[in-house]
């Protein structure tokens, strides 16, 4: 599937129009546009064939933020195998790698509230009380949400134009192929938790494991954030409250109502296979399975004849594919179809160009 570049981006009233001489923006109401320069200051920047133009407000100090401390290991199960989180760094401890504003303004927009919705409550239950003559504040009411709407909209939005050639074109394409590729498994989940198995009764009650996992499943889209307006469809892997949006020149990574970015190049990235123990059940549509094991197992890996309710499980075989960075970034996803990983792998190590 190729990705497309959009011309014309629209952010509450603003429409911001991209063309050879450089970008425009206007306001206005249908029928009646005015045209201006740019609403506040406009960065061109780029290398490599990935260029673009993002409004930017005017600068306001950043508040600081303390750092999170990481979450005690926490027990599981009746077996008491201690998990430990491999999440890497929270969103607010990883200091931004893109060399502009981005993520400082789409920070600000997502903590912005907007006031339109307020406003038409309160006409609503003042006009409830003076009916009659309710039906004229209301109708006079319509035109100023409609643009306290408008104007929200926009206080929340970043614009950001993308102008993607050549090599550039081709490494955003094979992200945007490898996302669809992504979307067409019949399973993805991203490790958030892991735990050593023990020798003995851990063993035993754990179908000879000898690793646990906390999985959560991911969503693979292709929209940005709400908070940004861009010309580019944007690749998506979401997984509880984290996502990440792969962008033309970085990943943005959005946590809550938390940025922060990772540029390719600091992105470490390798894949593998691996040997997974299921539920009991069939196994999914494109999943190899390689053995089987019983939930409760004796010494020599057989089933354990003092258990009534012992099942078998599958084992299958499974794609991993590990996104990491040094200063804490880490994402380690699992795929139904183990020979995706090396495809998925080598295609982030192409766009990281690697």
């Amino acid at each position: 599937m190729g990705f497309y570049i959009r011309k014309s981006l629209k952010a509450g009233p603003f429409r911001f129009n991209l063309s050879k001489s450089g970008l425009g923006v206007s306001a206005g109401v249908p029928g009646f546009r005015v045209g201006s320069g740019p609403r506040g200051n406009y960065v061109h920047m780029g290398a490599g064939g990935v260029y673009y133009r993002a409004s930017l407000n005017g600068r306001v100090p950043v508040r600081a933020t303390q750092p999170v401390q990481p979450a005690s290991p926490t027990m599981f199960s009746a077996s008491a195998v201690l998990m430990e989180d491999v999440t890497g760094a929270d969103v607010q401890e990883l200091e931004p790698t893109g060399p502009d504003d981005v993520v400082r303004q789409l920070r600000e927009a997502s903590n912005r509230h907007g006031i339109a919705w307020w406003v038409a409550l309160a006409a609503s239950v003042v006009g409830a009380f003076i009916m009659p003559f309710g039906w004229i504040l209301w109708v006079l009411a319509i035109p100023g949400v409609w643009w306290l709407a408008l104007r929200d909209r926009a206080r929340q939005s970043v614009v950001v134009f993308y102008d993607v050639n050549d090599e550039a074109a081709a490494r955003f394409q094979a992200l945007v192929d490898a996302d669809e590729h992504l979307r067409g498994l019949a399973g993805r989940w991203r490790i958030t938790q892991s735990g050593a198995v023990g020798a003995g009764y851990q063993h035993k009650v754990n179908a000879g494991a000898s690793n646990l996992v906390r999985r959560e499943p991911v969503t693979v889209g292709a929209k940005a954030p709400k908070q940004l307006v861009t010309n580019v469809a944007v690749p998506s892997w979401t997984a509880g409250q984290t996502t990440l949006y792969f962008l033309p020149d970085r990943v943005l990574v959005k946590q809550g109502k938390e940025f922060t970015d990772v540029g390719y190049t600091n992105l470490q990235v390798t894949d593998s296979t691996t040997r997974f123990i299921e539920s009991a059940g069939p196994v999914l549509r494109d999943t190899k399975q390689v053995g089987s094991t019983w939930q409760y197992v004796n010494k020599g890996g057989g089933p354990d004849r003092r258990f009534a309710n012992n099942p078998a499980l599958p084992i299958v075989l499974y794609g991993e594919v590990l996104l990491a960075t040094a200063s804490g970034f880490r994402w380690e996803m699992q795929i139904s179809k183990s020979e995706s990983a090396a495809y998925i792998g080598s295609t982030l190590r192409y766009i990281a160009g690697r």
